[in-house]
């Protein structure tokens, strides 16, 4: 209740109404429409060019979108003309690509954008960075350079780069799919935790497990489409698009009901 007796509606926090996005005569969103609350945890599940990764790189505003609109905590932030560089500090975005400076030790990557983008002093961005390397298993690694890591070990670098911008929301583009399979489980450790301090994230995934585990709520896109989205109970074991059945069937060899 506000102080005239009226409850309050929280807003989204993200929320894609009708978005179009074309490369060329390729229509990747079609009228994309998807709503994430503040703290939920969205997985994005379908086939390769389904759409995932760009609906991620339209909300951290890497893709400028045809048609529609964006909304952060209400404001539009997708209309022609608009600054990006404040939205993207509040929306921190991990690819499947580490992209780390190779010529640039772990905490120079990690102080970096606080240091040349937040004006922060060195002593502080280094300070935060160590708490977070730290608290993800890598303060020992803050005088290496990516190439003395593994890939496990860079793409949680990645994602503490991300967290050392304080940011918001956290958009996560098939964080492990350039890792080799005993790499996986301790970037996703990472993930769980920061699902544990409530951080929304939205997470474009091909980990099926991963996702039944993690998300609040699983969506399946389908030629730029939001095609079904639910509980992960319900979509895994309840699917009720015949191409979501077909999906799930291929990618976890189990037929669903």
């Amino acid at each position: 209740m506000n102080g005239n007796g009226v409850r309050e509606v929280a807003l989204p926090k993200v929320e894609l109404r009708h978005v179009t996005k074309a490369f060329g005569e390729r229509v990747v969103l079609d009228e994309f429409d998807l709503v994430v609350d503040d703290g939920e945890v969205v997985c994005l599940i379908g086939a390769s060019g389904s759409g995932k990764s760009t609906v991620l790189r339209c909300i951290n505003l890497l893709e400028p979108i045809d048609d529609g609109e964006i909304f952060l905590d209400g404001n539009d932030i997708a209309m022609p003309g608009l600054d990006p560089d404040p939205i993207r500090q509040r929306i921190g975005i991990v690819f499947q690509q580490f992209n780390l400076f190779p010529h640039r030790s772990v905490l120079d990557n990690v102080t970096m954008a606080p240091r040349k983008v937040l004006g922060r002093g060195k002593a502080e961005s280094a300070a935060s960075a160590t708490v977070l390397l730290t608290r993800f298993g890598l303060r020992d690694k803050a005088d290496a350079y990516p190439d003395q890591l593994s890939g496990g070990q860079q793409q949680r670098v990645a994602i503490v780069r991300a967290l050392a911008m304080r940011p918001e929301v956290m958009l996560l583009d098939e964080i492990t799919s350039s890792l080799d399979p005993e790499l996986v489980g301790e970037v996703l450790d990472v993930v769980r935790e920061l699902k544990r301090e409530g951080m929304t994230m939205l997470i474009a995934t091909h980990e099926m497990a991963f996702a039944r585990e993690i998300a609040d709520r699983v969506c399946f896109l389908h030629d730029g489409v939001l095609l079904e989205s639910g509980r992960p109970s319900e979509l895994f074991d309840r699917p009720q698009q015949e191409r979501t059945r077909q999906f799930l069937a291929r990618v976890t060899g189990v037929t669903a009901r």
